[in-house]
């Protein structure tokens, strides 16, 4: 559990804050973002803030920032060469869940581009779906700001939270069985991401035929 918790509390604030926000803003930037983990790198940057390893509103700050900007470059990406990655074969696995995307886009609209943050893949994909889809980029800005914050935010204090428990149990039982409560905790973390992911899989359509 320690090899969890050690880089954290060993990493100089500058850089994690510089890898915290990079991983986010690939995450969103890149049209196959959806193996990047950028939520799992906000949440660690809210332990990183309540052991007083970085300033919080700097962490949130970092955290909201990347997701905007990066949401605006896959934004800017799709509506330059969004028809052609669409057409890449190595998509054809994800076809149906990209259908879904772009179904859910053309109904909804912005509020897609607002909730769709809240699903890994949704949030690697759409803003380039919407660049692709020509959505107007004023639109478009405003409803990435609001799911921006919104999401930062959340995942942000979620980390904050669960590092606040971790100086807690500190100050009772020690270090040692702190890195044990906080490796925990994080462990809890990723195998809730990972079985979001799944289940967001299980009601991927099946192939024709």
């Amino acid at each position: 559990m320690s090899a969890l918790v050690d880089p954290i509390l060993s990493t100089p604030t500058w850089a994690l804050l510089g890898l915290v926000g990079l991983v986010v803003f690939v995450e969103d930037a890149l049209f196959f973002g959806f193996v990047v983990p950028g939520e799992t790198a906000a949440v660690l940057g809210g332990v990183a803030a309540s052991l007083g390893h970085a300033p919080l509103a700097a962490v949130v700050a970092v955290v909201v920032a990347a997701a905007v900007v990066g949401d605006s470059v896959g934004y800017e990406v799709g509506r330059l060469v969004g028809p052609r990655l669409l057409r890449l074969r190595i998509l054809d696995k994800r076809r149906a869940r990209l259908d879904d995307a772009q179904r859910l886009l053309a109904r909804r609209g912005g509020a897609t581009v607002f909730f769709g943050r809240w699903v890994a893949f949704f949030r690697a994909v759409m803003p380039a779906l919407a660049g692709s889809a020509r959505m107007p980029y004023p639109r478009f800005l405003a409803f990435n700001v609001a799911g921006g914050v919104v999401w930062g935010v959340a995942v942000v204090l979620v980390g904050f939270f669960a590092g606040q428990s971790y100086a807690r149990v500190v100050d009772v039982f020690g270090r040692g069985v702190a890195v044990v409560a906080i490796g925990l905790g994080l462990l809890v973390v990723v195998v809730w991401q990972v079985r979001r992911r799944r289940g967001e899989a299980a009601w991927e359509p099946a192939p024709p035929g």
